[in-house]
């Protein structure tokens, strides 16, 4: 044999081999589908922004309470079903196969996060932040190319929103939103009082509370501006303006605060009180664009009760009843909780001592 035929035979055998080593990384891509596929395609669409994080980073799994046994693969692997989308990332239901239960992904895009060594003490302090009115983080997945995976429990109640503007009975019950703004209310407090280093929400909207299937609420979404960065938290607080949460002072602040929050909390205060959206997309007055406005208004038109829904009053039953009066107080803390003045906003610890007034009539 010469040493030509010699070359080639070798030659040959690396092509082989590199062939070979190419079906198998393929095979091993292949094999991880579910909802990480999603995300692969979705980032292949917006490369731009996605080659901006391609620096590697280490892949890490950081477990909380409820996810101690938690393992890459279980979140890698499971099948998921897309249940929510924004500029920063993507909501899935997943199934967890191993343990045969169901959990909330959320898919965070690299190129809207902070890179993992300036964002762990944040991802540990929420991760430890445990209320019965707040959705826990179990667990908290890192790739090596800086996607991040928020890992929650799954509530089959979906959320206020779609809750008050479903045709069911129980949301014209005064017992079940009594109970929701209540629980509400006491998840905020706990955000804002109930820990070393307060949280501020920066995104409370009704669409953001999840309730289960006894209709407890539970605020999520808490902290996660503090995992993306400034350019996309600031995004945030702006689509919260864009669906009528954001309080009057936001416009020439950019960073949000306790009185804020609760700005956003007498906005969903008076969704619950009317069934009414909180922007009026279609209104030719710019005078009755945002609910808090045009509750303000008919105030003073004295037509505020008009605006009541009133099958609160005709849902309820003599042991569960609330009274004409009952709902005119409730409406007064969710106006005083609105007011275009930050220092005239009751904090969490008044609305809780208020609504508990409002319970006892």
């Amino acid at each position: 044999m010469d040493r030509n035929d010699t070359i080639k035979i070798v030659l040959g055998s690396v092509s082989v081999f590199l062939v070979l080593l190419l079906l198998f990384v393929i095979c091993c891509c292949r094999r991880r589908r579910s909802w990480r596929n999603s995300e692969e395609l979705e980032m292949g669409k917006n490369r731009c922004d996605y080659l901006e994080e391609l620096e590697l980073e280490a892949e890490d799994l950081m477990c909380f309470q409820g996810g101690e046994d938690l393992t890459v693969h279980d979140i890698l692997e499971a099948p998921g079903e897309v249940v929510g989308k924004s500029g920063y990332g993507t909501l899935y239901m997943a199934s967890l196969e191993r343990k045969e239960s169901v959990v909330l992904l959320r898919f965070l895009r690299p190129a809207c996060t902070e890179r993992m060594v300036e964002i762990v003490p944040q991802i540990r302090m929420v991760g430890f932040v445990r209320h019965p009115n707040l959705v826990p983080l179990q667990a908290f997945y890192s790739g090596p190319k800086g996607e991040k995976l928020l890992v929650h429990p799954f509530y089959f109640g979906g959320n206020l929103s779609k809750f008050l503007r479903d045709a069911s009975d129980e949301s014209h019950r005064w017992p079940v939103v009594y109970k929701i703004s209540l629980g509400i209310a006491k998840g905020l407090d706990y955000l804002h009082t109930g820990l070393q280093k307060p949280i501020i929400h920066g995104n409370l909207k009704s669409k953001n509370i999840l309730l289960d299937s006894n209709h407890q609420p539970y605020l999520s979404d808490f902290g996660l501006h503090l995992l993306l960065n400034p350019t996309v938290g600031q995004e945030v607080l702006e689509a919260s303006a864009d669906e009528g949460y954001k309080a009057p002072e936001l416009i020439k602040m950019k960073d949000a605060s306790k009185e804020s929050d609760v700005y956003s909390l007498g906005v969903i205060l008076l969704e619950i009180l009317t069934r009414k959206e909180p922007i009026y997309r279609s209104s030719s007055s710019p005078l009755d664009l945002y609910l808090p406005t045009s509750m303000r208004n008919a105030a003073l038109d004295h037509k505020v009760i008009e605006m009541f829904n009133f099958e609160l009053l005709s849902q309820s039953n003599r042991q569960t009843s609330i009274t004409e009066e009952g709902l005119l107080m409730y409406f007064q803390l969710a106006m005083s909780c609105c007011s275009p003045s930050p220092s005239l906003r009751p904090d969490t610890k008044q609305i809780i001592r208020k609504l508990n007034e409002i319970g006892r009539q």
